[in-house]
Protein backbone atom coordinates (compact mmCIF):
# COMPACT_ATOMS: atom_id res chain seq x y z
CA UNK A 1 0.00 0.00 0.00
CA UNK A 2 1.18 3.53 -0.80
CA UNK A 3 0.36 6.23 1.73
CA UNK A 4 0.84 9.94 1.09
CA UNK A 5 0.32 12.07 4.20
CA UNK A 6 0.19 15.89 4.21
CA UNK A 7 2.87 16.00 1.52
CA UNK A 8 4.22 19.44 0.52
CA UNK A 9 7.06 20.44 -1.78
CA UNK A 10 8.12 24.04 -2.35
CA UNK A 11 10.81 25.50 -4.61
CA UNK A 12 11.59 28.97 -3.34
CA UNK A 13 8.27 30.80 -3.41
CA UNK A 14 6.56 28.20 -5.63
CA UNK A 15 4.52 25.37 -4.13
CA UNK A 16 4.56 22.38 -6.48
CA UNK A 17 2.73 20.01 -4.11
CA UNK A 18 0.47 21.51 -1.48
CA UNK A 19 -0.48 19.40 1.56
CA UNK A 20 -1.85 16.35 -0.27
CA UNK A 21 -2.95 13.07 1.29
CA UNK A 22 -4.22 9.89 -0.35
CA UNK A 23 -3.79 6.11 -0.28
CA UNK A 24 -3.23 3.64 -3.12
CA UNK A 25 -4.51 0.30 -1.86
CA UNK A 26 -3.30 -3.20 -2.59
CA UNK A 27 -5.24 -5.24 -5.11
CA UNK A 28 -6.32 -2.08 -6.93
CA UNK A 29 -5.17 0.24 -9.70
CA UNK A 30 -5.15 3.89 -8.66
CA UNK A 31 -5.23 6.45 -11.46
CA UNK A 32 -3.33 9.68 -10.70
CA UNK A 33 -4.66 12.45 -12.94
CA UNK A 34 -3.92 16.12 -13.42
CA UNK A 35 -2.95 18.68 -16.06
CA UNK A 36 0.70 19.27 -16.96
CA UNK A 37 2.42 20.99 -14.06
CA UNK A 38 -0.21 19.89 -11.54
CA UNK A 39 2.32 18.10 -9.30
CA UNK A 40 1.94 14.45 -10.37
CA UNK A 41 5.56 13.79 -11.32
CA UNK A 42 6.90 15.69 -8.30
CA UNK A 43 4.73 13.58 -6.00
CA UNK A 44 5.92 10.36 -7.62
CA UNK A 45 9.56 11.45 -7.43
CA UNK A 46 9.13 12.10 -3.71
CA UNK A 47 7.60 8.63 -3.29
CA UNK A 48 10.73 6.97 -4.67
CA UNK A 49 13.30 9.17 -2.93
CA UNK A 50 14.42 11.21 -5.94
CA UNK A 51 13.10 14.50 -4.57
CA UNK A 52 13.02 15.43 -0.86
CA UNK A 53 9.71 16.60 0.57
CA UNK A 54 9.50 19.98 2.25
CA UNK A 55 7.07 18.49 4.76
CA UNK A 56 4.80 15.48 5.13
CA UNK A 57 5.65 11.96 4.03
CA UNK A 58 5.17 9.25 1.44
CA UNK A 59 5.54 5.62 2.47
CA UNK A 60 5.31 2.22 0.85
CA UNK A 61 3.98 -0.55 3.07
CA UNK A 62 4.68 1.69 6.05
CA UNK A 63 8.29 2.57 5.17
CA UNK A 64 10.00 5.36 3.27
CA UNK A 65 11.53 4.25 -0.03
CA UNK A 66 15.03 5.09 1.25
CA UNK A 67 14.55 2.67 4.16
CA UNK A 68 13.84 -0.34 1.93
CA UNK A 69 16.92 -2.63 1.98
CA UNK A 70 16.51 -3.75 -1.65
CA UNK A 71 13.84 -1.44 -3.11
CA UNK A 72 13.51 -3.17 -6.48
CA UNK A 73 12.20 -6.30 -4.78
CA UNK A 74 9.32 -4.31 -3.26
CA UNK A 75 8.65 -1.41 -5.63
CA UNK A 76 8.81 -1.33 -9.41
CA UNK A 77 9.30 2.18 -10.77
CA UNK A 78 9.00 3.71 -14.24
CA UNK A 79 9.11 7.51 -14.24
CA UNK A 80 10.83 8.26 -17.56
CA UNK A 81 11.28 5.65 -20.26
CA UNK A 82 13.75 7.93 -22.08
CA UNK A 83 16.13 8.06 -19.10
CA UNK A 84 17.67 4.68 -19.93
CA UNK A 85 21.33 4.59 -21.00
CA UNK A 86 21.20 5.03 -24.77
CA UNK A 87 24.51 3.26 -25.37
CA UNK A 88 23.55 0.01 -23.65
CA UNK A 89 21.40 -2.74 -25.06
CA UNK A 90 18.06 -3.64 -23.54
CA UNK A 91 19.52 -6.90 -22.30
CA UNK A 92 22.42 -5.08 -20.61
CA UNK A 93 20.06 -2.73 -18.80
CA UNK A 94 18.02 -5.63 -17.43
CA UNK A 95 21.18 -7.55 -16.55
CA UNK A 96 22.43 -4.62 -14.46
CA UNK A 97 19.09 -4.55 -12.62
CA UNK A 98 19.20 -8.34 -12.14
CA UNK A 99 22.71 -8.26 -10.68
CA UNK A 100 22.02 -5.22 -8.51
CA UNK A 101 19.03 -6.95 -6.92
CA UNK A 102 20.80 -10.29 -6.58
CA UNK A 103 18.35 -12.13 -8.83
CA UNK A 104 18.95 -15.28 -10.88
CA UNK A 105 20.09 -14.72 -14.48
CA UNK A 106 16.96 -16.31 -15.91
CA UNK A 107 14.93 -13.27 -14.80
CA UNK A 108 16.35 -11.25 -17.69
CA UNK A 109 15.02 -13.60 -20.36
CA UNK A 110 11.76 -14.02 -18.44
CA UNK A 111 11.19 -10.26 -18.43
CA UNK A 112 12.13 -9.83 -22.08
CA UNK A 113 9.58 -12.47 -22.98
CA UNK A 114 6.96 -10.96 -20.66
CA UNK A 115 7.16 -7.55 -22.34
CA UNK A 116 7.46 -9.05 -25.84
CA UNK A 117 10.93 -7.77 -26.71
CA UNK A 118 12.49 -10.24 -29.16
CA UNK A 119 16.11 -11.48 -28.80
CA UNK A 120 17.24 -9.23 -31.66
CA UNK A 121 15.51 -6.22 -30.07
CA UNK A 122 17.03 -7.06 -26.69
CA UNK A 123 20.53 -6.96 -28.22
CA UNK A 124 19.91 -3.61 -29.94
CA UNK A 125 21.22 -0.41 -28.34
CA UNK A 126 18.54 1.64 -26.63
CA UNK A 127 19.32 4.69 -28.77
CA UNK A 128 17.77 2.73 -31.63
CA UNK A 129 14.59 1.87 -29.73
CA UNK A 130 11.24 3.47 -30.46
CA UNK A 131 9.49 5.13 -27.53
CA UNK A 132 7.14 2.16 -27.30
CA UNK A 133 10.09 -0.25 -27.05
CA UNK A 134 11.63 1.92 -24.32
CA UNK A 135 8.35 1.77 -22.42
CA UNK A 136 8.34 -2.02 -22.64
CA UNK A 137 11.95 -2.15 -21.45
CA UNK A 138 11.14 0.22 -18.58
CA UNK A 139 8.20 -1.95 -17.52
CA UNK A 140 10.46 -5.02 -17.68
CA UNK A 141 12.95 -3.28 -15.37
CA UNK A 142 10.12 -2.34 -13.00
CA UNK A 143 8.85 -5.94 -12.87
CA UNK A 144 12.15 -7.80 -12.73
CA UNK A 145 12.29 -7.86 -8.93
CA UNK A 146 8.75 -9.28 -8.67
CA UNK A 147 7.62 -6.31 -6.54
CA UNK A 148 4.31 -5.86 -4.75
CA UNK A 149 3.97 -2.20 -5.76
CA UNK A 150 4.23 -0.47 -9.15
CA UNK A 151 4.65 3.31 -9.57
CA UNK A 152 4.33 4.22 -13.23
CA UNK A 153 4.36 7.69 -14.81
CA UNK A 154 2.74 7.75 -18.26
CA UNK A 155 3.63 4.12 -19.12
CA UNK A 156 1.31 4.03 -22.14
CA UNK A 157 3.03 6.96 -23.84
CA UNK A 158 4.37 5.78 -27.20
CA UNK A 159 2.58 2.42 -27.19
CA UNK A 160 0.42 1.45 -30.16
CA UNK A 161 -3.18 0.23 -29.57
CA UNK A 162 -2.04 -3.40 -29.19
CA UNK A 163 0.65 -2.28 -26.73
CA UNK A 164 -1.84 -0.27 -24.69
CA UNK A 165 -4.13 -3.27 -24.45
CA UNK A 166 -1.18 -5.46 -23.44
CA UNK A 167 -0.20 -3.01 -20.71
CA UNK A 168 -3.80 -2.77 -19.51
CA UNK A 169 -4.06 -6.55 -19.16
CA UNK A 170 -0.67 -6.76 -17.45
CA UNK A 171 -1.60 -4.16 -14.82
CA UNK A 172 -5.02 -5.68 -14.24
CA UNK A 173 -3.44 -9.09 -13.64
CA UNK A 174 -0.85 -7.52 -11.33
CA UNK A 175 -3.56 -5.90 -9.20
CA UNK A 176 -5.74 -9.01 -9.32
CA UNK A 177 -2.84 -10.95 -7.77
CA UNK A 178 -2.80 -8.50 -4.85
CA UNK A 179 -0.35 -5.90 -6.13
CA UNK A 180 -0.66 -2.13 -5.77
CA UNK A 181 -0.54 0.03 -8.91
CA UNK A 182 -0.24 3.82 -8.97
CA UNK A 183 -0.61 4.94 -12.57
CA UNK A 184 -0.28 8.46 -13.91
CA UNK A 185 -1.56 9.11 -17.42
CA UNK A 186 -2.96 11.83 -19.65
CA UNK A 187 -4.91 9.15 -21.58
CA UNK A 188 -8.20 9.57 -19.75
CA UNK A 189 -9.91 6.70 -21.55
CA UNK A 190 -7.20 4.29 -20.43
CA UNK A 191 -7.54 5.42 -16.81
CA UNK A 192 -11.31 5.08 -17.09
CA UNK A 193 -10.98 1.53 -18.39
CA UNK A 194 -8.34 0.25 -15.97
CA UNK A 195 -8.51 2.24 -12.73
CA UNK A 196 -10.40 1.17 -9.63
CA UNK A 197 -9.68 4.39 -7.74
CA UNK A 198 -8.90 7.89 -9.01
CA UNK A 199 -6.98 10.82 -7.51
CA UNK A 200 -7.24 14.16 -9.34
CA UNK A 201 -4.66 16.88 -8.64
CA UNK A 202 -4.63 20.49 -9.81
CA UNK A 203 -2.27 23.32 -8.85
CA UNK A 204 -0.56 20.96 -6.44
CA UNK A 205 -3.72 20.18 -4.47
CA UNK A 206 -6.07 17.22 -4.60
CA UNK A 207 -9.39 18.31 -6.07
CA UNK A 208 -11.11 14.90 -6.02
CA UNK A 209 -10.42 11.34 -4.97
CA UNK A 210 -12.46 8.19 -4.49
CA UNK A 211 -13.44 5.05 -6.32
CA UNK A 212 -14.06 5.37 -10.02
CA UNK A 213 -17.72 4.43 -9.60
CA UNK A 214 -18.22 7.08 -6.89
CA UNK A 215 -16.63 9.86 -8.92
CA UNK A 216 -18.37 8.96 -12.16
CA UNK A 217 -21.72 8.59 -10.41
CA UNK A 218 -21.42 12.26 -9.58
CA UNK A 219 -21.26 12.94 -13.32
CA UNK A 220 -25.01 12.35 -13.63
CA UNK A 221 -26.72 10.89 -16.69
CA UNK A 222 -26.98 11.08 -20.46
CA UNK A 223 -30.53 10.91 -21.79
CA UNK A 224 -32.27 11.02 -25.16
CA UNK A 225 -35.96 11.85 -25.16
CA UNK A 226 -38.78 12.23 -27.65
CA UNK A 227 -39.15 15.84 -26.46
CA UNK A 228 -35.80 17.04 -25.05
CA UNK A 229 -37.09 20.55 -24.31
CA UNK A 230 -40.01 19.22 -22.25
CA UNK A 231 -37.69 16.91 -20.33
CA UNK A 232 -35.25 19.76 -19.67
CA UNK A 233 -38.08 21.86 -18.23
CA UNK A 234 -39.26 18.97 -16.05
CA UNK A 235 -35.73 18.36 -14.77
CA UNK A 236 -35.39 22.05 -13.92
CA UNK A 237 -38.62 21.93 -11.91
CA UNK A 238 -37.18 18.91 -10.08
CA UNK A 239 -34.08 20.91 -9.17
CA UNK A 240 -31.70 19.34 -11.71
CA UNK A 241 -29.73 21.10 -14.42
CA UNK A 242 -29.30 19.83 -17.97
CA UNK A 243 -27.34 20.89 -21.02
CA UNK A 244 -27.46 19.81 -24.67
CA UNK A 245 -25.09 16.98 -25.56
CA UNK A 246 -24.06 15.21 -28.78
CA UNK A 247 -26.79 14.12 -31.19
CA UNK A 248 -29.70 15.81 -29.46
CA UNK A 249 -29.11 14.19 -26.08
CA UNK A 250 -29.16 15.94 -22.72
CA UNK A 251 -26.52 15.71 -20.05
CA UNK A 252 -27.87 16.22 -16.55
CA UNK A 253 -26.46 16.24 -13.04
CA UNK A 254 -29.41 14.10 -11.91
CA UNK A 255 -28.93 10.39 -11.33
CA UNK A 256 -30.51 8.06 -13.93
CA UNK A 257 -33.19 6.85 -11.48
CA UNK A 258 -34.36 10.42 -10.87
CA UNK A 259 -34.36 11.19 -14.59
CA UNK A 260 -36.59 8.17 -15.20
CA UNK A 261 -39.07 9.25 -12.54
CA UNK A 262 -39.15 12.84 -13.81
CA UNK A 263 -39.72 11.69 -17.39
CA UNK A 264 -42.51 9.33 -16.31
CA UNK A 265 -44.29 12.03 -14.32
CA UNK A 266 -43.92 14.50 -17.20
CA UNK A 267 -45.16 11.98 -19.77
CA UNK A 268 -41.99 12.29 -21.88
CA UNK A 269 -40.94 9.01 -23.59
CA UNK A 270 -37.24 8.20 -23.16
CA UNK A 271 -35.22 6.78 -26.03
CA UNK A 272 -32.00 6.24 -24.07
CA UNK A 273 -30.94 6.68 -20.45
CA UNK A 274 -27.56 5.79 -18.97
CA UNK A 275 -25.02 6.92 -16.42
CA UNK A 276 -22.64 9.46 -17.89
CA UNK A 277 -19.54 7.32 -17.49
CA UNK A 278 -19.02 7.10 -21.26
CA UNK A 279 -17.84 10.71 -21.18
CA UNK A 280 -17.83 11.09 -17.43
CA UNK A 281 -14.12 10.95 -16.64
CA UNK A 282 -13.19 13.49 -19.28
CA UNK A 283 -15.99 15.83 -18.26
CA UNK A 284 -15.19 15.44 -14.57
CA UNK A 285 -11.49 16.02 -15.18
CA UNK A 286 -12.07 19.16 -17.25
CA UNK A 287 -14.53 20.58 -14.75
CA UNK A 288 -12.31 19.93 -11.72
CA UNK A 289 -9.14 21.26 -13.33
CA UNK A 290 -10.62 24.04 -15.48
CA UNK A 291 -8.58 26.80 -13.83
CA UNK A 292 -5.30 24.85 -13.90
CA UNK A 293 -5.08 23.70 -17.49
CA UNK A 294 -2.60 25.37 -19.79
CA UNK A 295 -5.12 26.02 -22.58
CA UNK A 296 -7.66 27.50 -20.19
CA UNK A 297 -5.01 29.66 -18.52
CA UNK A 298 -3.80 30.91 -21.88
CA UNK A 299 -7.31 31.90 -22.87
Amino acid sequence: MITVDALTKTYGGFTAVDDISFTARSGRVTGFLGPNGAGKSTTMRIMVGLTPATSGSASISGRAFADLPNPGLEVGVLLDASAQHAGRTGREILTIAQRTMGLPRRRVDEMLERVSLTPSEADRRVRNYSLGMRQRLGIAAALIGDPEVLILDEPANGLDPAGIRWMRDLLRDFARDGGTVLLSSHLLHEIEVIADDIVVIGNGRIVAHGTKSELLAASGALVRAADPAALARALEVAGATSTPYDGGALRTDAEPALVGRVALNAGVPLLELRAADGAGLEEMFLELTADTQREGAAA
